[in-house]
């Protein structure tokens, strides 16, 4: 069973970190009822979530996806590379623990987990601001055991890899080989893939897309690139992120989904709801 973590909406997300964008003015309650919005539509999708408690003090903490990476039925729990967020992975740790091995990157490099994208058994891994060479050799080390190859892709305009490329499945039986592609923040040929879906120019940051079951979560911001995937074949889960999108979210960053968790020994369960 598909199994998704995320985190409440942190009460100081106002104070979040920002690299491309201009700070505006962050409405709490709108994002909580966005992400709570999120949550349902994950849950409508037939997903298990196990939904943990704000992080008053962490703003950027309802990001998940930033603190650790699933592979091989491993959790690798990564170093952000805003020195602010590197307290929010304790927590997504122990949580994790319950349900999956973890690891850890070893040395002092970062990787952001919104910089990394499974392709196969390739994790490409973008050059950002806040993932850098040694972090990325770090998690080569760590997942090469589990059977995946590691590389860094050069990209621009964005904070992370998969703000310009996400992968959002089958066309016509190709397996998980299609991208959907902001092709003037990274080069499709890098990923080989059998088959590309560009967003419509119009909308740079509508490349960002979660891919559950069959259908795609995708935000209602981006119509013309919306009508782009339909015309390929998807169904779309439509739903609001405005809000979480002025402090650079997106909707993969809000959860990190995983697959046949294995059961608690003993204790309390982790919270599911």
């Amino acid at each position: 069973m598909l199994h998704a973590l995320t985190r409440e909406v942190s009460r100081a997300i106002a104070d979040c970190q920002l690299t491309h964008l201009e700070r505006e003015s962050i409405d709490l309650d709108r994002t909580r009822a966005e992400h709570r919005a999120y949550v349902r539509t994950l849950k409508g999708l037939g997903v298990r979530v196990i939904e943990l408690p704000e992080e008053p003090e962490l703003p950027d903490s309802v990001f998940v996806e930033d603190t650790v990476i699933v592979v091989g039925g491993v959790a690798v729990v990564l170093r952000p590379g805003a020195l602010s967020r590197r307290a929010e992975t304790p927590g997504v740790a122990r949580a994790l623990a319950v349900h999956l091995e973890v690891r850890h990157l070893d040395g002092e490099g970062t990787v952001d987990g919104g910089d990394v994208l499974r392709f196969g058994t390739t994790l490409f891994v973008g050059l950002s601001t806040r993932s850098d060479p040694a972090g990325i050799a770090a998690l080569g080390r760590a997942v090469a055991p589990l059977g995946f190859a590691v590389r860094g892709v050069a990209l621009g305009g964005c904070l992370h890899l998969k703000s310009a490329v996400t992968v959002i499945g089958e066309v016509g039986g190709v397996g998980e080989s299609t991208l959907l592609v902001n092709d003037d923040w990274v080069d499709p040929a890098v990923f080989a893939a059998s088959a590309i879906v560009k967003i419509d120019p119009a909308e740079p940051y509508a490349a960002n897309a979660l891919r559950v079951g069959e259908s795609l979560v995708y935000p209602r911001a981006f119509p013309a690139t919306a009508e782009r995937l339909r015309a390929h074949g998807f169904e779309l889960a439509l739903i609001e992120v405005s809000e979480l999108a002025k402090a650079e979210g997106a909707v993969t960053c809000c959860s990190v989904l995983f697959e046949s968790p294995r059961r608690q020994a003993s204790g309390a369960a982790t919270p599911v709801r």
